[in-house]
């Protein structure tokens, strides 16, 4: 099973929120931004800093799907 995080950056469209105005508001490397944009793995440390950063949860910035 894959992570994909589609639905992050359609949050940050929506909220016009620039990547690097994530990474600073969540206190998160410019690595882990471009991890997210590859849907690779991230910490749950990140995930949940992402997700106090945007006032969301987790299922509205990631979602499983099939390989």
């Amino acid at each position: 099973m894959a992570v994909k995080y589609d639905k992050l950056f359609h949050l940050l469209i929506d909220r016009k929120i620039t990547n690097a105005q994530l990474a600073q508001k969540a206190g998160v490397s410019a690595n882990i931004i471009t991890r997210l944009k590859r849907d690779q793995y991230i910490s749950m440390e990140s995930i949940e800093r992402l997700c106090i950063a945007l006032g969301c949860g987790v299922d509205d910035i990631l979602e499983f799907v099939e390989d």
